[in-house]
This record gives C-alpha cells, structure tokens and sequence, in this order.
C-alpha cells in the first residue's frame, strides 16, 4: 500500500491561517502559510497513524488526491503501518510475532508504534516473516 494522504486545505475567514485535516484520519492542524501547514501536516499525520496501533485497528487507505497536496508519512512510519496491517490481516499477535523474531512483547509492540524510534532492519525481517518485503523508491520531488 502506498501510504499517501491528500491534504485538505481550508482558509480561516480572515486569512490569518490555513487548517490542514486528511478525509481519513482525524485531528488537524494549521499554520500561517500552505506551505507552513503542510509542513506541520506530516506530524498530525504520523500521530493520527499511530491512533491505528493503538486501537488496532488496520489503517484506512487514503482517498483519490483529485488535484490535492499529498502528504506522506517518513519512510519508517510507512513500513511500521505495512507491518501493523500485516500482522492485523494473518492475525498475528505481538507475541506470537516477538517468539518468531525472539523479541518480547513489547519490543513488538514498539515495531508497530509510529512514534517510537526503531531501526527499520527490525521492521523489515518482521515483514519479512509475514511474507512481505519492504521496498524504498527514490523519485524526484515535486
């Protein structure tokens, strides 16, 4: 899955900010430029992300941009959610994950968690043991 959100953009009356929310994902937020918002718009989507593992829930799949700024989140948030739906779809728990992996419990469920910091080999040998494979492209910005 491509985890690639369209940015709704929307002027405060008086034109002092622009608040920034996604169709599918709750929060917002906001900043005194487009530019500025959307910039802040890749924190609220990480932390909406993260509302996913938490609740376990799998994560909904973003809507067609139709000419909307796309946000994404950074590269580890992205295989973390890969590995979240992938264990959700083969109804893997964190523990049974960790005994394969020869982790406990927690360590898993900090594999899963977009906001903590882990080293994305450890999510891509998870991956790995539920049958996927983590791919990275470089494409030109813009």
């Amino acid at each position: 899955m491509r985890y690639a959100y369209p940015a709704n953009l929307e002027w405060e009356p008086d034109r002092s900010a622009v608040t920034v929310t996604f169709d599918d994902l709750p929060g917002a937020t906001f900043g005194a430029t487009e530019a500025e918002a959307l910039a802040r718009a890749e924190d609220l989507l990480e932390t909406a992300l993260s509302f996913c593992t938490d609740d376990g829930l799998p994560v909904p799949r973003p809507t067609p941009a139709k000419g909307r700024p796309i946000v994404f989140p950074r590269p580890l948030v992205a295989a973390k959610m890969a590995l979240h739906d992938a264990m959700l779809a083969a109804g893997i728990s964190n523990v049974e994950l960790g005994q394969r992996l020869g982790l406990d419990e927690k360590s898993v469920r900090r594999l899963r968690d977009p906001l903590h910091r882990s080293h994305i080999g450890q999510v891509e040998a998870a991956l790995r043991l539920l049958g996927k494979r983590l791919e990275v492209r470089v494409l030109e910005a813009g």
